[in-house]
């Protein structure tokens, strides 16, 4: 607490003009105006890409080179829309619910560490912080649909809440093991820990992803990744928003910008739950085999920052990828087989791999199996 308040003080005396909660709100802009809403976009005309390429498709080419800007343009359209409000609904509920999906989206970003020098805010807790942070997305989804007054909005909006909670248990399960590895809720902490030291050194320090750290972490991470899927509303679990079978579900009745809000927030999510993957399991900023702060020389600060920044970026997008992919390769589940898969499912091996990694740790004193393999100990 005292260095906090020493280092609260040092930033307010050397901006001076602006209290720190002024730079938190400038930073909270930059975060969202510069990362969360880009992505967002640009995910959009990814996403449509990849589709016509597998459906041997050309997809958008009309605006801007290869049809770069088409996401810009359906910005524009959306923002010109008729703003429409069903006469029977629920006003301010059917304003407020889609800031929920965004809120609880975009504040996500303050703890994911781009970088080891990029990190919004690596509090003590982050990872029970977007845990907790993205529970407001199921709210959100459900307030809107009742506000609709639209029968196939309010089935989406009770499919949504239910399949979020549900999975909510398997995926905190699933992160737990990483959490008995590193004995830290700081991702920060965590991502550090996955480095690798350059050969020649103690084999004890020898230590790589926690996707391979032991058998049990990864199945841990694909746990992880299919309970995010069912989180994000993504096929094969967009149940919420069947366009098949409930008209779109939840966000029927939205038009305009409440409807690109609620897009934005489905794709920022999407992102952060990959770049959770890659935090926690994937190394985050780190290379494979390789730690570029120690070659023997020392490289600037803002390199440093750099390179790391993109080898989370391209680590993180991949995911990302592998989610849109997966949108035009698999079936859409039934609602049965989605809880199915839940309770009978993800969550009886979360427990066994949490059981698991537990068991590991008493057995190997803590050794990853890549320092087992380095014949340490």
């Amino acid at each position: 607490m005292v260095q906090s308040a020493q280092f609260a003080h040092s930033l307010e005396g050397w901006f001076g003009f602006l209290p720190l909660w002024g730079w938190a709100a400038i930073s909270a802009f930059i975060v969202i105006y510069f990362l969360a809403l880009p992505f967002g976009g640009l995910a959009t005309y990814i996403e449509r890409k990849i589709a016509a390429d597998m459906q041997d498709r050309i997809g958008p080419n009309r605006v801007g080179p290869i049809g770069l800007f088409q996401f810009a343009a359906d910005a524009i359209k959306m923002l010109s829309k008729e703003d429409f409000i069903p006469k029977g609904g629920d006003r301010f509920l059917f304003n407020l619910a889609p800031l929920f999906v965004v809120v609880g989206s975009c504040t996500a970003f303050a703890v994911l560490p781009l970088s080891k020098y990029l990190i919004g805010a690596d509090v003590n807790i982050g990872v029970i912080f977007i845990l907790a942070v993205t529970t407001l997305i199921a709210p959100g989804l459900l307030l809107g649909s009742w506000a609709s007054e639209n029968k196939w909005s309010l089935l989406g909006g009770l499919r949504a809440a239910s399949q979020i909670v549900s999975y909510e248990i398997p995926v905190a399960l699933s992160i737990l093991p990483v959490v008995l590895i590193s004995g830290s809720l700081q991702i920060g902490t965590i991502v550090e820990q996955q480095g690798w030291t350059v050969f020649g050194e103690n084999p004890a320090t020898y230590h790589f992803w926690n996707a391979f750290h032991n058998p049990f972490t990864f199945f841990s991470m694909f746990l992880l990744f299919v309970g995010g899927l069912a989180e994000t509303n993504r096929i094969p679990f967009d149940l919420p928003e069947a366009e098949s079978e409930l008209v779109s579900g939840f966000n029927t009745e939205f038009s305009g910008m409440r409807f690109g809000l609620y897009a934005l927030g489905e794709f920022c999510d999407v992102f952060v739950m990959s770049a959770m993957v890659t935090a926690l399991f994937l190394g985050g900023w780190h290379i494979p085999f390789l730690d570029i702060e120690k070659l023997g020389f020392a490289l600037p600060t803002g390199l440093v920052a750099f390179i790391q920044f993109h080898v989370f970026m391209i680590k993180t997008l991949l995911v990302v990828f592998v989610v849109m992919w997966l949108r035009w390769t698999l079936p859409r589940l039934r609602v049965d087989q989605l809880m199915g898969m839940c309770w009978k499912g993800l969550l009886p091996l979360a427990f066994f791999n949490v059981l698991g990694t537990a068991l590991w740790m008493w057995a190997f004193k803590g050794q990853s199996l890549m320092q087992l393999l380095m014949g340490h100990g």
